[in-house]
């Protein structure tokens, strides 16, 4: 009998837990992660196992009935090396596949959102004749969603790589997250200069790289890692900005530039651009774009990227609960 993989959960939940009651908040925290369900699905969930186990409920051998409270995993289990990772809760090819595509999508959202902000602070600014507003706005547009789409690949792939390796432990979801923000920063810089080296004679110095995408990835994956242990969407996108917007702030701090402090570099390096974003400085009294007036892009460029890639992350795990998955012989 086939299992869908939030059944399997359940399952392995339960042996995990052989001998200990697990209630029904222990279902809701570990198996549908905060998703509000009726005691009938959890009720249908116990009565799928027991046919899959050949279980009887008036007289269990597998999962027993704790009237009022939850149940109990109650036959013996061996654990090996062979079983251990099949009730690790670790996430398959297509699972990881199917997560780092969603938070990729999320990248892209997040660079379109911030787009529109770059965009229409660039198009206020006096403009050049035969420059209209909509092509700055389009430009803009086009090379920050290019951009979110780019950066969370690399850090969406690296925080599923990681909760492949082990779903339930922070450390692999941020160390995934950092590495795949390190290298995707790297190369992204290492190619952006080669361009401009080639196309201009020269390149701007101190455009985002590795250091901001370790940061923000590691940022992302610890929200991942943090919304996947609690209910409800707007909770965990919130917690995942606030993560995002700490790594804007401290990428500033320590030397780094986001998307916002980079087209600003790029319109210094090039005199002639027509690219200006003075405006952004001014709103908060800066004379051009300051320390102060890139603290604040960056918390804002984090936290929209953070929350954009988790929340469609939350959402594709939560389409996950449709998928089949077959137990395999232990």
């Amino acid at each position: 009998m086939e299992l869908s993989s939030r059944y399997f959960d359940a399952l392995a939940l339960l042996v995990r837990e052989a001998g200990t009651l697990v209630t029904k908040d222990g279902f809701l925290n570990e198996v549908w992660r905060g998703i509000p369900v009726t005691d009938e699905a959890l009720t249908q969930c116990i009565k799928s196992l027991r046919r899959a186990l050949g279980d009887d409920a008036g007289r269990p051998r597998f999962i027993e009935t704790v009237p009022k409270h939850g149940y109990r995993f109650i036959a013996p289990v061996e654990t090996s090396a062979v079983t251990v990772p099949a009730l690790s809760n670790r996430h398959s090819w297509r699972e990881t596949l199917l997560l780092a595509g969603a938070g990729t999508i999320g990248g892209g959202a997040a660079g379109f959102f911030g787009g529109l902000v770059y965009g229409f602070l660039g198009a206020s600014q006096p403009l050049q004749p035969g420059l209209g507003a909509v092509s700055v706005l389009l430009v803009i547009l086009c090379l920050t969603i290019a951009v979110g789409l780019i950066g969370a690949a690399g850090v969406s792939f690296g925080v599923a790589a990681g909760r492949m390796m082990a779903a339930r432990d922070w450390r692999f979801a941020t160390a995934g997250g950092a590495l795949g923000g390190l290298v995707v920063g790297a190369l992204v810089k290492l190619l952006g200069i080669d361009a401009f080296n080639l196309l201009f004679g020269r390149s701007p110095a101190g455009m985002t790289g590795a250091l901001e995408g370790a940061l923000l990835g590691a940022a992302v994956g610890l929200g991942i890692w943090t919304a996947s242990r609690m209910p409800g969407l707007r909770r965990s996108a919130a917690i995942a900005a606030g993560l995002g917007a700490s790594a804007g702030i401290v990428i500033p701090l320590l030397g780094g530039r986001l998307m916002g402090g980079s087209l600003v570099l790029l319109a210094r390096t090039f005199p002639d651009s027509r690219l200006r974003l003075d405006q952004a400085g001014a709103l908060v009294g800066e004379h051009g774009f300051g320390p102060l007036s890139q603290m604040i892009s960056g918390a804002f460029e984090g936290a929209m990227f953070s929350a954009c890639v988790v929340a469609a992350t939350i959402l594709a795990e939560r389409s996950l609960g449709t998928v089949s998955r077959t137990p395999g012989p232990s």
